[in-house]
């Protein structure tokens, strides 16, 4: 993985951990047709965050470890 992937998957869970996004959002925001940039495909992976269902469909939401990974870096408030 490089620096550049590492900071926006870091962007990514940043974001989702203000607000819970609903799925189609953060797909439709965060979706890119490079095959080197899998910001989504590589929070996922890591167990930064996770899709969950809720009474409008699918929510994303920052999990423990994605907590964890926004403190290491200084971005939790």
């Amino acid at each position: 993985m490089t620096e550049t992937s590492d900071a926006l998957v870091l962007d990514l869970v940043e974001w989702i951990a203000r607000e819970p996004r609903p799925y189609a959002e953060v797909i439709e925001t965060w979706r890119t047709s490079c095959p080197r940039l899998t910001i989504w495909e590589d929070a996922v992976d890591r167990g930064y965050v996770v899709r969950r269902p809720s009474v409008d469909g699918l929510r994303v939401t920052v999990t423990e470890d994605g907590e964890k990974f926004l403190r290491a870096h200084g971005r939790k408030h």
